[in-house]
């Protein structure tokens, strides 16, 4: 029988009894060495290998104040550098006009920067002159610059999707058990940035197109597995969304207006139209299964 349910994972009464006994068994090890040994007695891996450790130490925890279980008391508090993080430095790069035709600013070059030398640029470039500024995204992540002549003309990242968006998911059709299971082969535009001195017509639903071709193949490589839908946002106040309109996404409808932290039916956001892009044709059949 199931008892408690965390990040998509069912947990037993039996589960708890044997961290239970777990617990008993090493009763001077850390919370974090408890959440190893869980891990891997339970073979929870992400699909890269690595152990599900930081999910782990949640559902832990979880337990912990529903009164499941008892953990050994936090033997240390480690520095968290999220938790001031200076804001990325403004990009030295050169701003004179860009209004050649998008034939003549062939050939662009797609450059994933996560985790490389060219990370910060990125950072600094968002910061500096995308309306929203700088986010550090959370969970699986990619980050890209797009390059003409030696120049960034654009930025791109793309992180992982919101798990509950009602147009999105009746648009799949999928089920609240495939949606849990397989909400990771979803990936979301959450920035796009054509830099302000770049005026060059059809840019933008070109990279959007040039996009779709490489994004789940890149995402296998750093997570080891592929991506089968894309979606995004656009601010109807701000925007009409038209590069990806003729980048062939299709509108699927709004959002509520209510964020992660709303506690009642009422919008305390703007509202958002959510587009999305299947990567394949039978993006129904593999999300849903």
């Amino acid at each position: 029988m199931v008892e408690f349910r965390y990040r998509g994972r069912e947990i037993t009464q039996e589960d708890i009894h044997s961290i239970r006994a777990l617990i008993e068994r090493h009763p001077n090890e850390s919370r974090r060495t408890l959440s190893t040994k869980l891990c891997e007695a339970w073979q929870w891996r992400q699909a890269n290998g690595a152990l599900r450790d930081m999910v782990c130490r949640g559902m832990l925890l979880m337990l912990e104040r529903a009164g499941q279980i008892t953990l050994p008391p936090v033997s240390y508090v480690r520095h968290n550098p999220l938790a001031k993080r200076a804001r990325p430095e403004p990009a030295q790069i050169e701003t004179t006009l860009v209004e050649d035709r998008l034939r003549d600013l062939q050939p662009l070059e797609f450059t994933q920067v996560r985790r490389t030398a060219q990370e910060p640029l990125f950072n600094g470039l968002m910061e500096e002159h995308h309306y929203l500024g700088y986010e550090q995204p959370v969970g699986e992540h990619l980050k890209y610059l797009v390059w003409a002549q030696g120049r960034p003309v654009a930025c791109l990242a793309w992180s992982s999707a919101p798990r509950h968006l009602g147009s999105r998911d009746r648009y799949i059709g999928w089920s609240a058990e495939a949606r849990r299971r397989n909400i990771g082969f979803i990936a979301y535009n959450t920035r796009f940035l054509i830099l302000p001195w770049v005026r060059v017509e059809h840019l933008a639903s070109h990279i959007l197109g040039r996009m779709a071709v490489r994004i789940s193949e890149d995402w296998q490589r750093m997570y080891g597995h592929p991506i089968y839908f894309l979606e995004t946002f656009v601010d109807p106040g701000r925007f009409r969304g038209t590069c990806y309109r003729a980048a062939n996404w299709i509108v699927l409808g709004k959002t509520t207006g209510r964020g992660k932290a709303s506690n009642s039916y009422v919008p305390n956001r703007s509202i958002k139209e959510v587009l999305g892009y299947p990567l394949t044709k039978r993006f129904r059949q593999r999300l849903g299964q």
